[in-house]
């Protein structure tokens, strides 16, 4: 907790905060307040002082102005999916939470432009199946996509299961108007793709966790439906081995490869044992799987033999003679391909059932990604015996997923944590070996705080503190996430998935 003294915004500035949102924006009901203060998970549990939901960007504006004008801190809030505490009110009363779900209305689809202006409280899968109905397509692709909300996305910048293909989410924006730390409005909302008026304002506010303004709006780019998918679960004999897979198919595919994901089987056993419904895409055991999908905006050809499939194919034919595929399947119709996705997908809520485990969100140039594995697996196991390394995740942009289960005789998350420590800094150390990077695309929030501080140069560090102090001169924005701006000051370190 840090050292500031917590102090409750008074009956008077409550007052005048149900004044700007009137009745509909204060969130008084115990359990839906319990909501806004706990993380998806149940780990990090929070307080604040008020909990309210503007409706437009003029009470955004006013609330901050407010909070500015009495010190009052703010944590601005999405859909409430992240996985390090960025969104949860830290300090123990003081804080505001600054939910944006009642802005959630889609302002303007140009598909002619291939852009669409939405508000900042609108659900990520509102914002694909918008595109969709307008034969668009929007590729961020995350497990949260029925509740995470746009403006999050843009605050963590996240990532998904596109990126190698289409880019995070930075490379989606094209406009965003912020409200200021002091209630001033920057409208940014101008869709050019060319705009080179001095410093580029808006990737200040992406990645930044809430923490030097409030995310109103965004102008997104949209992209061409993709008509021709073809989907594929392969099992392949070691990591090595999957990276010249995904490196010959971006040639096989004409540079249409969208996606490769790699699964490792202990991750795939807890998600058949946790998750309903889900089987197992292939026969037998094998270590190591990948999830690919390659796709084309030009329609399936009616010769058939010339589309996605059959080229994939005979891709996977060819890497099956050369020893680099086991065995494969490709999905026969849309719905064996989502069967395919949803077990992706559903690692993170088998994690909450497969007992103690921790997870580190790390990236490191694609071509070290099996080398890496190799080095931390054995770096883990000789400083922890008897944890069980299951890495996985987005391997076509270098984005692991670096889960761990704990030995078999441990139960709980408390015995657990001596063992998570250990890791963290395993984990990490190797990550900068291998110039990579602590975080890839979940954020720091309070979760990483320390470790952001640990592993970046001074140099960096000072520069993100000169950032802050000039656009949040009182610290009041999400304070105890991503910097401290006295290095002095105590932090909370949260124990989240990572």
């Amino acid at each position: 907790m840090p050292d500031t003294l917590v102090t409750t915004p008074s009956s008077a500035f409550l007052g005048k905060l149900r004044a700007i949102v009137g009745d509909k924006g204060m969130v008084e009901d115990a359990q839906a307040r319990a909501f806004h203060q706990t993380d998806w998970r149940g780990l990090t549990m929070g307080q604040a002082a008020a909990v309210v939901k503007p409706a437009t960007v003029e009470e955004v504006s006013a609330i901050l102005a407010l909070c500015s004008e009495h010190g009052v801190k703010i944590v601005p809030q999405g859909g409430l999916t992240g996985l390090v505490g960025a969104s949860i009110p830290v300090r123990g009363g003081d804080e505001i939470v600054v939910s944006l779900a009642r802005m959630n209305r889609i302002l303007d689809v140009n598909a002619t432009a291939y852009t669409m202006t939405v508000e900042a409280g609108v659900v990520l899968q509102t914002i694909q199946e918008t595109a969709t109905a307008h034969d668009r397509y929007f590729p961020i692709s995350l497990g949260a996509q029925g509740s995470c909300m746009i403006g999050g996305n843009l605050s963590t910048n996240a990532g998904g299961a596109t990126v190698l293909h289409y880019g995070n989410t930075r490379s989606m924006v094209l406009g965003l108007e912020v409200v200021l730390p002091d209630g001033r409005i920057w409208n940014g909302l101008r869709a050019l793709k060319k705009d080179n008026t001095g410093y580029d304002l808006k990737n200040l506010f992406v990645g930044a966790e809430g923490t030097l303004g409030v995310i109103t709006k965004a102008v997104l780019k949209i992209f061409p439906k993709p008509k021709d998918v073809a989907t594929a679960w392969l099992a392949v004999p070691e990591p090595k081995a999957a990276l010249e897979v995904l490196a010959g198919a971006r040639i096989a595919a004409d540079d249409n490869v969208t996606s490769c994901e790699l699964v490792h089987e202990l991750g795939l056993d807890g998600i058949i044992e946790h998750i309903p419904g889900t089987q197992r895409p292939l026969q037998g055991r094998h270590t190591w799987q990948v999830l690919m999908e390659w796709s084309s905006t030009r329609p399936i050809p009616e010769d058939g033999e010339s589309g996605m499939r059959p080229r994939m194919e005979t891709y996977l034919a060819e890497c099956m003679e050369k020893g680099l595929v086991e065995d494969a399947v490709i999905a026969q119709n849309e719905a064996q391909a989502r069967a395919f996705w949803h077990i992706r997908e559903s690692h993170a809520e088998a994690g909450r059932h497969a007992g103690p485990a921790v997870s580190f969100d790390i990236s490191v140039a694609v071509e070290k990604i099996p080398s890496f594995i190799e080095a931390c697996n054995a770096a883990a196991v000789h400083a922890a015996p008897g944890v069980r390394p299951r890495p996985m995740g987005h391997m076509g942009d270098g984005n692991l997923h670096y889960n761990f289960s704990a030995p078999v005789d441990v139960k709980d998350r408390a015995q657990f944590a001596p063992t998570v420590k250990i890791l963290d800094r395993v984990v990490h150390d190797m990550v900068a070996k291998f110039d990579g990077s602590i975080s890839a695309e979940h954020g720091i929030g309070s979760a990483k705080l320390l470790e952001l501080e640990h592993y970046r140069s001074q140099t960096e560090l000072d520069v993100m503190r000169a950032i802050k102090k000039a656009l949040d001169p009182q610290g009041i924005m999400n304070p105890g996430k991503v910097i401290r701006v006295d290095p002095a000051e105590s932090a909370q370190e949260g124990s989240l998935m990572r």
